[in-house]
């Protein structure tokens, strides 16, 4: 059975597909990487969590968010259909060390990433920033203040991640949906404007 935005598709675009972009969601391990792709998908997301269990201890870093029960082992999956003409597909990447090696591959295509930091814990968000900028893949950082809570500011932030000025840097509860079409549409003119000075 087809689904309301095929039908929509097919009858507005002539059959035809809409365009694609793929955008990355990444960070360090429980910043907030699922949630934000839950938060802004028009879909119900594809998730692969799986429980963290006493396997993970002394191999994944729970300091600072030791409440966490779950983690993701593949990817987190959504999908947000501007218009029947262009449709933006989210990959959440894994977080821990232990899985990064499957970044290879879900940056193919990808045309720009969202970088997810926590303040208690930003060394763990160095990783995917060298990760893009290798790549030169153009990036938004967006820090996820949980439950309204901000340890340091704007500035103390750039510093410690040693941000290039243009880089845009959103900080806001990653929860709410609005916050996280707020980081979206930042990284959309950051591409606008990376592509105009090309």
């Amino acid at each position: 059975m087809a689904s309301a935005d095929s039908d929509l598709i097919r009858r507005t675009t002539g059959g035809t597909a809409p365009a694609a972009v793929k955008i990355l969601v990444a960070g360090g391990f429980g910043v907030g990487k699922t949630t934000l792709v839950g938060a802004v998908s028009e879909v119900p997301p594809l998730r692969t969590e799986e429980y963290l269990t006493v396997a993970s201890v002394g191999v994944d870093d729970v300091g600072g968010i030791e409440g966490k029960t779950t983690t993701t082992v593949a990817m987190d999956f959504g999908r947000i259909m501007v218009n029947p003409r262009l449709v933006v597909y989210l990959f959440g990447t894994p977080g821990q060390e232990r899985f990064w090696f499957m970044w290879n591959d879900l940056v193919q295509g990808a045309l720009g990433a969202v970088v997810l930091a926590d303040t208690r814990r930003l060394e763990t968000s160095f990783a995917s920033i060298d990760f893009f900028e290798s790549r030169r893949i153009p990036f938004v950082v967006g820090v996820n203040c949980f439950h309204g809570r901000r340890d340091r500011d704007e500035r103390e932030v750039r510093e410690a991640l040693d941000l290039d000025p243009e880089v845009p840097l959103l900080m806001g509860d990653m929860r709410e949906r609005s916050v996280g079409r707020d980081l979206l549409l930042s990284l959309a003119e950051h591409l606008i404007l990376k592509n105009s000075l090309t």
